[in-house]
């Protein structure tokens, strides 16, 4: 029997490769499924889902400006006409259950298909689950999660420990540390540091980097250092100065090759990245972003932090704490050999997996 799933959500990387892993464990359990894809106009998954070979439609939906009110009168004009083209897009597709993500895309499509009477399943993140998730919960066939205690937010019979998915190319490079560090162009005998704020660019993650240059330096420590887009110009231009022993690109092609390669991580604290680390066991600094809702990404650090699986500098911070931090785990090679089991204790492999049977069971059910 062919089903037909509607996958919503998106906006940035720690939306979208989830969303793709599902749907492509869907695709191994079933493979004449039929999947449909829902994201916000003009946003990064609009060009990602494609590439990854399955149909989207957009919806002109936005977030909410939180800080200045005033702003958000076209983005409630844009959730009026988003809701009536979900309502089109479930009409039409007519999914036998709807899943959502998080991200913008998700709320509308959800909350239609609830009021259709379609199943649907909700994939929460984060440690601290967001406003629509919150709203959709009531309404939800199964909430998958990643951490332990989400009962705070959502009815506990609906609750399902998944993990969140990872990309599975991250975990199919088997390279020793030092072959991998060679292959990137490094020393393979000396310390290299990771350092990733997103495709786009964290501004204080590389202005805490570029301010930690010279003490770097003087610790023998080599640096992988993805920039992103805003910026790159003007953070690749201090990093040639640091030639060879640092490398700055804005975009790191083989991510599987980096994490590898690295003795320490440096990075934002999204889902996404939180679950790579805890995935492969590596050792982070992370450094949360405070420009997300529900200050997410501090909850997801000190997740971590608290077990000491990893270090959190809080962004205000990073800039005059990165450098003595990263110093000190790079001189006690034991500390982070225990920050990386404690990580990897934190995992929950097979996510994808997981998630595709629990939505196999709930389109089975009589």
């Amino acid at each position: 029997m062919s089903y037909n799933i509607l996958i919503s959500g998106g906006g940035t990387g720690g939306h979208i490769f989830p969303a793709l892993s599902i749907a492509n464990a869907l695709r191994r359990a079933m493979p004449d499924v039929n999947i449909l894809f829902v994201g916000a106009e003009n946003r990064m998954e609009m060009e990602r889902v494609p590439a990854a070979g399955y149909d989207i439609v957009g919806l002109p939906v936005a977030g909410f400006d939180r800080k200045k009110l005033w702003r958000n009168i076209p983005v409630l004009w844009k959730l009026a006409k988003s809701l009536v083209k979900a309502r089109r897009i479930v009409s039409d597709f007519r999914p036998d259950i709807a899943i959502g993500v998080g991200g913008y895309a998700s709320g509308p499509i959800l909350k239609e298909a609830q009021r259709r009477g379609v199943p649907t399943l909700i994939q929460e993140q984060n440690s601290y689950a967001g406003v629509t998730n919150k709203l959709l919960a009531a309404g939800a066939t199964r909430i998958c999660v990643a951490y332990d205690g989400m009962d705070r937010f959502f009815p506990a019979e609906k609750i399902e420990i998944t993990g969140n998915p990872v990309r599975k190319v991250l975990e199919e490079n088997t390279l020793e540390r030092a072959e991998a560090k060679k292959a990137l162009g490094f020393d393979p005998a000396r310390p290299l540091l990771f350092v990733t704020g997103g495709s786009l660019g964290a501004r204080t993650v590389n202005e805490a980097v570029a301010a930690a240059l010279p003490s770097l330096r003087e610790a023998g420590t080599q640096l992988l250092w993805q920039t992103g887009r805003y910026g790159a110009d003007h953070f690749q231009s201090m990093a040639a100065e640091y030639a060879p022993d640092v490398k700055a690109t804005t975009f790191v092609d083989d991510m599987a090759m980096a994490y590898r390669a690295a003795d320490l991580v440096v990075a934002r604290a999204g889902a996404c990245t939180i679950s790579e680390i805890q995935n492969l066991g590596i050792p982070a600094v992370l450094i949360p972003s405070p420009n997300v809702a529900e200050d997410h990404q501090r909850h997801n650090a000190e997740a971590l932090a608290s077990r000491d699986a990893a270090e959190m500098i809080l962004d205000a911070e990073a800039v005059e704490r990165l450098g003595e931090t990263v110093a000190a785990l790079m001189a006690d090679p034991k500390r982070r050999e225990s920050m990386g089991r404690n990580a990897a204790s934190m995992a929950h492999r097979g996510a994808d997996e997981r998630i595709a049977h629990i939505i196999t069971e709930i389109l089975k059910k009589p």
